[in-house]
């Protein structure tokens, strides 16, 4: 398969472009679960010539598209050695176990083609995400920034920082106390807090910490942000008029429109931090920082 020797370089993978045109998460759960957020993939490619590629990783993606009809989140590996991929995915812990399985059973076709046959690979959609990296392929802190967006609408009426601060320290307590997910409004806020499914309690708590501070420098008073994180994620969206119904949000009539500018680098990439991006949008003239 011709992977190196020994783990790969921090210098040696470079991150992509991608241009995003997407909506915040809606207020409550909408069945748009499965729009693409980001993506990215090692500069690196299988070196493929006896098929080990299509005979490692497609059974991985199937294992772990089977698992996700009955959990939310879920680890495999296939081949042995240096030939051995790793991968994951998780899903929103709102979803289904059939909306999880529709959800995830779409990642692997698109990691292939917005990836190919790249030796390591993130692609996250509103819903659920997957990745996966070759043995060897090195690690990045749980706090790691992946990718952030914030929206265009400043808050204009008083308050909304306490409000929005005082729902951010709900959900890192939901996220803590409870199986790493959260959703919850408070005042007209509404968040979503969500950690890796292997993280325990006091290290997801952590992260999530660590996001909502990320999300407070990066976006401001913006009324609407998201920060992903290697761990974990989180997503908040303020509605001066109140949080809207389920109705209301799936028809899009509450969401704000935002274009987030993917922009790539050479970086390092841990397991699956192919996606470590640096992000403006459209509106703000602000750089997350590389790390």
């Amino acid at each position: 398969m011709g992977l190196p020797p020994k783990p790969l370089s921090l210098l040696s993978l470079s991150l992509t472009f991608l241009t995003i045109l997407g909506f915040f998460p809606s207020a409550k759960p909408s069945t748009d679960f499965t729009n693409l957020v980001y993506k990215g993939c090692a500069d690196q490619k299988f070196q493929d010539p006896s098929g080990v590629y299509s005979k490692t990783l497609k059974p991985l993606f199937d294992s772990l598209v089977s698992q996700s009809s009955t959990k939310n989140f879920s680890t495999a590996t296939s081949g042995e050695g240096q030939s051995s991929i790793t991968g994951l995915y998780q899903c929103r812990g709102d979803l289904s176990n059939s909306q999880c399985y529709t959800c995830v059973g779409k990642l692997p076709d698109l990691c292939t083609k917005l990836c190919g046959k790249a030796i390591a690979a993130r692609v996250q959609l509103s819903g659920c995400y997957m990745r996966y990296e070759v043995a060897g392929f090195k690690q990045v802190t749980a706090t790691e920034l992946l990718y952030k967006v914030c929206g265009s609408t400043q808050a204009s009426q008083s308050g909304f920082e306490e409000k929005r601060d005082t729902t951010f320290g709900m959900m890192e307590k939901g996220v803590e106390g409870g199986d790493g997910f959260y959703t919850g409004t408070y005042e007209s806020v509404y968040v979503l807090g969500q950690c890796e499914g292997d993280m325990g309690g006091s290290d997801c708590g952590d992260c999530v910490n660590t996001a909502v501070e990320r999300v407070k420098t990066e976006c401001g008073d913006s009324i609407s942000g998201q920060i992903y994180l290697h761990k974990c994620y989180i997503s908040y969206s303020y509605y001066p008029t109140g949080v809207p119904s389920q109705s209301s949000a799936e028809s899009g009539q509450s969401t704000e429109k935002t274009v987030a500018l993917v922009v790539g680098g050479v970086a390092a990439l841990g397991f699956g931090i192919a996606c470590l991006m640096f992000v403006r949008t459209a509106f703000k003239k602000h750089h997350s920082s590389k790390y």
